[in-house]
């Protein structure tokens, strides 16, 4: 086993392909994936061995599938794989791809005549890469969209613009760990709600397991729940469950990794998706912005990447964020 780059008390984050570094981690020891590898053919990071520049989609889908293979290995019977993935398009009439970001001294390479389709084309990235890990037995649960309300403006006059992403939700069987409380919406009219020690949860009637036909069996945590009647169409004392579309801003970070996605996502999804005390992963792990979410949630964290900066941008944000928690605890102590 590598030795990690840098850890913590908290955090551990390894330099390397996110296979090659998952085939190293030990079965069943990480309880909740939340991710978000480079979306196909957008940016070049300039590091060899990178994902994203694959030659053609079929090559980046089986890219990403060999690597959910070895996260499927590493990941608990009963954790959740959270997986957001961007679209792109097919070249341009140049003859290169180009994405929302483009940089004229950066250009993602990307011959026309290596791919199978025209050019301007909507390639539906997600959904293969969504597809191929349904043919490697992963259980597609959710298809979430997010929804951008301040998505960057786009300069295009023959389509209209994008606004949203996809997050994936995958499981390893029917059976699994998820906690709808933690991420209710609170019901109009209503006052946040307070927080929930950890233990709690934990210790809930038959933790917090649900599959496709608990609701019908009057398993719905410990209270009775019809297909139809008034208690089904009856407000939840707890609030709304959030849907699958979650209107969530981005938040764009003034260093090196400017794609890093909101730090409101992961803390939806590890809150949801990972038993207290949990270890969170996440195998593209960027500027960590999902190790913050586990730090905040008290899950420990576990990051792959393969970008020496990235690792140190990493190394940073954890560390400042961290001192920023003491802080503010001393000063509540005093």
């Amino acid at each position: 086993m590598r030795q990690p780059y840098w850890t913590n008390n908290h955090s551990t984050l390894y330099l390397g392909d996110a296979r090659e570094v998952l085939a190293e981690l030990p079965a069943g020891s990480v309880d909740c994936l939340v991710t978000s590898p480079p979306y196909y053919g957008l940016r070049d990071y300039g590091v060899e061995g990178q994902y994203g520049q694959e030659p053609t989609p079929a090559a980046y889908v089986e890219t990403l599938r060999a690597t959910f293979r070895e996260a499927w290995r590493v990941l608990a019977d009963d954790g959740t794989l959270w997986l957001n993935l961007g679209d792109s398009y097919a070249a341009n009439s140049d003859g290169w791809a180009r994405g929302a970001d483009y940089n004229p001294h950066q250009p993602a390479i990307r011959p026309r005549s290596r791919l199978a389709v025209p050019p301007k084309n909507l390639l539906g990235m997600p959904w293969r890469v969504a597809f191929a890990l349904q043919e490697d037995d992963w259980i597609l649960r959710n298809a979430i969209v997010w929804h951008k309300p301040n998505a960057m403006p786009q300069s295009v006059l023959d389509r209209v613009s994008t606004r949203y992403e996809m997050i994936f939700m995958l499981v390893k069987q029917r059976r699994y760990w998820f906690d709808l409380d933690a991420v209710r919406v609170p019901n109009a009219g209503d006052p946040p709600p307070a927080p929930r020690e950890a233990d709690e949860t934990a210790s809930a009637p038959d933790g917090k397991y649900r599959d496709d036909q608990d609701a019908f069996r009057g398993k719905h945590y410990g209270t009775s729940m019809r297909p139809t009647g008034q208690r089904h169409t009856a407000a939840h004392a707890r609030g709304k469950n959030p849907g699958d579309v979650w209107s969530i801003s981005t938040r764009p970070l003034r260093a090196a990794h400017f794609a890093a996605f909101p730090i409101d996502i992961p803390l939806r999804a590890i809150a949801a998706g990972c038993r207290p005390g949990g270890t969170v992963c996440d195998p593209f792990a960027g500027a960590a912005t999902t190790a913050l979410a586990a730090q905040q949630l008290g899950r420990p964290f576990i990051g792959i990447e393969i970008s020496e900066p990235f690792c140190d941008l990493a190394r940073a944000r954890i560390v400042a964020d961290t001192a920023s928690r003491q802080g503010r605890r001393r000063s509540e102590g005093d």
